[in-house]
């Protein structure tokens, strides 16, 4: 085995994981497995997908190792099953149909390996009447009610990138449907299952509690209208005085008396629980932040439990001083990423490897795992149907 799967540690180490190649929720859950110490091949195919970030800076395939299979070829298929017959879990996230049609669906490689757990990726999964469809993020959390609780009152919602329906209500719930079987198929009577993860199920998940609000009264079916969505005044983001911006949380009253007293509004402002003084508050508070610069509102609410927070850039983040004192990112292979997460004390998980070029691992691969049958394949077409993104 390589030098660097050798020194890769995680909670998952031992766990074998085949990937058949795609973009999106897929390749971050087998990049997440990965993080967690499993040995994960990426499947690719000749000539590479749509959509795609250039291989030397994919993050998502961190950690992982590749080979090239063209799955519209026998012999390609048969080193993909021989793969199947070595792992744990394999991941997928074609449209319906198409991995069954390439001869490696469940029925197929469950017949091979009993104890698989078959990762099933989809925007609106196996069945229902748009399970054929194609799609994207902001159309699977559009139908589920989650992208209308976004934005300001007036004006369309706004799409908080795919965070919330590719990765948030996709990826992270396949890995926990994954591990959830891989624990059962390791049971003395357990068995292999696949495991159907669409991001629309993940997404209507997600807003459990506030369905719970809204059956109880305690939340409105509309935006900026309640107490988690920018209705609330102590609950928002305001803009300073050279164009950044400051988050504010003070729910609680102690962290709200705390926030009004270091803003200096705490004479003027109107009490908090009149929600018909609530325009005025907020006019109160926009205009405290607008006479100052963000750097300035940081460093008055810094080391305090005012729940106030500067809105810093993708470029700024990895420099808050919070972040970096955790090793919250981290520069591997001269790119700057997020560490892996969450962190353990007895397995801890590390960066082992940078982006895996495609191909790049056959031969290692073919000896690790003990698959012969593993070749570099001759170029080749886009498996039939493919999703542009789950």
């Amino acid at each position: 085995m390589g030098a660097a799967r050798e020194q890769a540690r995680g909670p998952l180490a031992g766990v074998r994981v085949v990937e058949l190649a795609g973009i999106g929720p897929g390749p971050f859950a087998a990049m997440t497995l990965a993080d967690l110490g499993a040995d994960v091949v990426r499947v690719e195919r000749p000539g590479g997908g749509g959509l795609t970030v250039s291989p030397e800076h994919d993050i998502t395939n961190r950690n992982k190792r590749s080979v090239l299979l063209d799955l519209k070829a026998p012999d390609g298929v048969a080193a993909a099953l021989a793969l199947v017959e070595r792992a744990d879990v394999l991941i997928e996230g074609f449209r319906p149909g198409v991995a069954e049609r390439l001869g490696v669906g469940p029925e197929v490689c469950l017949e091979r390996n009993p104890r698989l757990v078959y990762g099933r990726m989809t925007g609106w999964g196996q069945d229902g009447p748009l399970a054929p469809r194609a799609g994207h993020d902001i159309g699977y959390i559009a139908v589920t009610g989650a992208l209308g609780m976004t934005g300001p009152a007036e004006g369309p919602p706004v799409a908080p990138a795919n965070l919330l329906g590719d990765y948030a209500g996709g990826s992270l719930y396949l890995v926990v449907g994954v591990l959830a079987a891989l624990h059962h198929a390791r049971t003395p009577q357990g068995a292999g299952q696949v495991v159907d993860a669409a991001i629309v199920d993940g997404t209507s998940h997600l807003t459990a509690m506030i369905r719970g609000l809204l059956a109880a009264g305690g939340w409105q079916d509309r935006r900026a209208a309640n107490l988690l969505d920018g209705g609330c005044p102590f609950y928002g983001t305001y803009a300073t005085s050279d164009g950044g911006f400051m988050a504010v949380g003070a729910l609680e009253p102690k962290f709200y008396a705390e926030f009004v007293r270091l803003l200096g509004i705490e004479a003027q402002a109107p009490p908090r629980d009149d929600v018909a003084a609530w325009t005025e508050l907020r006019r109160l508070i926009a205009d405290r932040f607008a006479s100052r610069p963000r750097a300035e509102w940081t460093e008055v609410f810094q080391d305090t439990d005012a729940c106030v927070a500067p809105v810093l850039s993708l470029t700024e983040a990895p420099a808050h001083p919070h972040l970096a004192a955790r090793g919250t990112y981290l520069e591997h292979d001269g790119l700057i990423q997020p560490a892996p997460a969450p962190r353990f004390s007895a397995t801890p998980t590390r960066i082992a490897s940078g982006p895996a070029r495609p191909g790049a691992h056959t031969a290692e691969v073919a000896r690790d795992w003990g698959v012969a049958a593993l070749a570099p394949q001759a170029a080749g077409g886009t498996p039939e149907g493919e999703h542009s993104a789950p």
